[in-house]
C-alpha cells in the first residue's frame, strides 16, 4: 500500500520501488512505529478528534500486529515501502475504516523522526549499560592489582614504573567519559518530534506536550522544520560511538602488544583465541585485532552521515533515509565489540612476573635516582646528567641500576650514599607517588573509593 497514491496515474518501476523502499533495514524499529502511534491516536481521542471507539479498535489492532511480528505469526514482507505503510497497512486489513484514521495530524517525516528517536534513546541507554559492566571488570582487575608492578610506557619504550591498576585506570577514565557522552546526547535529543508535520504542523489541535509525556520525552520539539531534519544528534551519537570504539582499539592494541612472545605480560583465554592453519604453535589474538580493524567502519558511518547531511537545505529530504543503516551498522559493531572485548577482559591472565621484571629491566627508575640526588641537593638539570652517565654506563656493563656496587655510584657522583638502592627499588619507585591521580597505594585507594561510588549511581 502506497501512502501517497493519490495523485499518481501510474504505477511505480518495480526498480523505483526498490530503490525508495526503506522496509529492509527500518522494520527494525516496528516497535518504536506501533508505540508511537499508540501516543497518537490517544492524544487524538483525548483531543476530539478522534472517537474513543476508534481510538480503542486502533490501539488493540497496533497490539494485535506487534504481538504477531514478535512472535513470527506476521512475517514483514517486501511488499511494502517502509515499516509505516506495513504496519498501517495490516491495521486496516485487520480494523477496517478506522484504521485510516491512524495518520490523522501527522506526517511520514515525523513519524519516521520519532520512530528513530525512539530507537536510539533505547540504544544509547543500553550502550551505557554495556560501558558501566565493561567498568565493573575494569574495576576488579584495579582491586587486584594495586601492587602489581609493570612498566609505563612512553613512545612504546619503557619510562616509569606503574601498577597494573593505574594502567586500568587510564581506560576506566577513557569509558567513563563515553558515559558521559552518552548521557549527553541523551539529554539533548529527548525531545518529541511527533506533531511537526511534513515540516509546518498541522491545523488539527494536537497536544503536543501529552504525546511527549506519553513517550516519557522531556517535551515537544520547538520548531517543526528542525523537527524532521535533524539528525544532529545521530551524527552526535557515531561519534560518540566513534570514540568509544577508539578507546577499544588502543586497548586492543596494548593487548595485542603484551601478548607478543617478546613481552608475555598476559595470556589470552583460549576461549578468546584461535590458532593458525598452518602453524600449529600460534595462538592468535583475533578478537582485540577484529575490534581494533572494526573501529574504521564505525568512523566510516560517521564520515557517511556527516557527509550526506553537510549540503541538504531544509527541511526533509530523501537524502536523510541514508542515516539509518549508517547508525544500525555502527550500533550493532560497536556493541558488539563491547561485550566481546569485555568478555576476553575477564578472562586474561596477567603474568606479574613477566611485568615487574621488565620493569626492573629498562632503567624506569631512572627519573627517581634523580630525585634521590635532588634531594641531597644537587639541582635537577645536574642530576639529569648525572643519571644519564649511570644509564651509559650501564648500559655498557650489561647491568641494571639496582646492580651497581656503591663505589660505582660514586665514582660517578660523591653525593650517592647506601640509601640509593631503596630510593630506586621499584616499590619505593611506585609508593611515594601519592598525589591524586598517580599509582602510589594511598592514591590509588582514593581513585578505587571515588570509581566505586560512581558505579554504584
Amino acid at each position: 500500500m502506497k501512502l501517497w497514491g493519490g495523485r499518481f496515474t501510474k504505477e511505480t518501476n518495480q526498480l523505483v520501488h526498490n530503490f525508495n523502499a526503506s522496509l529492509s533495514f527500518d522494520q527494525k524499529f516496528f516497535k518504536e512505529d506501533i508505540e508511537g502511534s499508540i501516543a497518537h491516536v490517544t492524544m487524538l481521542a483525548k483531543q476530539g478528534i478522534l472517537s474513543e471507539e476508534d481510538k480503542t479498535a486502533i490501539i488493540q489492532g497496533l497490539q494485535g500486529i506487534c504481538e504477531d511480528i514478535e512472535s513470527g505469526k506476521l512475517m514483514i514482507d517486501e511488499e511494502h515501502e517502509d515499516i509505516h505503510s506495513f504496519v498501517e497497512a495490516h491495521l486496516i486489513e485487520r480494523i477496517g475504516f478506522a484504521g485510516k484514521r491512524l495518520h490523522t495530524g501527522r506526517s511520514r517525516n515525523d513519524q519516521v523522526a520519532l520512530d528513530m528517536k525512539l530507537y536510539t534513546r533505547k540504544e544509547v541507554l543500553e550502550m551505557d549499560s554495556l560501558l558501566k559492566d565493561l567498568l565493573q571488570s575494569l574495576l576488579k582487575i584495579m582491586k587486584e592489582n594495586t601492587d602489581t608492578i609493570m612498566p609505563g610506557f612512553t613512545h612504546l619504550q619503557k619510562a616509569q614504573p606503574i601498577t597494573l591498576a593505574h594502567h586500568m585506570g587510564a581506560y576506566f577514565e577513557m569509558f567513563k567519559r563515553d558515559r558521559s557522552r552518552l548521557h549527553d546526547i541523551y539529554e539533548r535529543m529527548n525531545y518529541c518530534p511527533l506533531g511537526s508535520g511534513a515540516l509546518a504542523g498541522t491545523t488539527y489541535p494536537l497536544d503536543r506536550e501529552y504525546t511527549a509525556s506519553l513517550l516519557d520525552f522531556y517535551g515537544p520539539t520547538l520548531n517543526s522544520m528542525d523537527s524532521v531534519s535533524d539528525r544532529d544528534y545521530l551524527i552526535e551519537f557515531c561519534s560518540a560511538m566513534s570514540i568509544i570504539m577508539m578507546h577499544l582499539s588502543r586497548f586492543c592494541e596494548e593487548i595485542i602488544i603484551w601478548n607478543t612472545n617478546e613481552y608475555q605480560f598476559i595470556e589470552i583465554d583460549d576461549s578468546y583465541s584461535t590458532g593458525s592453519s598452518i602453524m600449529p604453535q600460534k595462538k592468535n589474538p583475533d578478537i582485540a585485532e577484529l575490534v581494533r580493524g572494526k573501529t574504521g567502519r564505525v568512523y566510516g558511518s560517521l564520515t557517511s552521515l556527516l557527509t550526506t547531511m553537510k549540503g541538504l537545505s531544509l527541511a526533509y529530504n530523501k537524502d536523510m533515509q541514508e542515516d539509518k543503516e549508517f547508525v544500525f551498522d555502527a550500533i550493532d559493531t560497536t556493541k558488539g565489540c563491547i561485550v566481546l572485548f569485555r568478555g576476553m577482559l575477564d578472562t586474561l591472565t596477567f603474568r606479574k612476573d613477566k611485568m615487574r621484571a621488565s620493569a626492573e629491566g629498562g632503567f624506569t627508575n631512572a627519573t627517581d635516582a634523580a630525585d634521590y640526588l635532588v634531594n641531597h641537593g644537587v639541582p635537577f638539570r645536574d642530576a639529569h646528567g648525572i643519571v644519564g652517565q649511570l644509564v651509559l654506563y650501564c648500559i655498557d656493563k650489561g647491568i641494571s641500576l639496582g646492580e651497581m656496587s656503591i663505589e660505582e655510584y660514586k665514582a660517578i657522583s660523591p653525593v650517592f650514599e647506601e640509601d640509593i638502592y631503596d630510593a630506586i627499588s621499584m616499590e619505593t619507585c611506585v609508593d611515594k607517588r601519592n598525589t591524586i591521580g598517580a599509582p602510589g597505594p594511598e592514591a590509588m585507594k582514593k581513585v578505587i573509593a571515588i570509581y566505586e561510588e560512581y558505579l554504584a549511581d
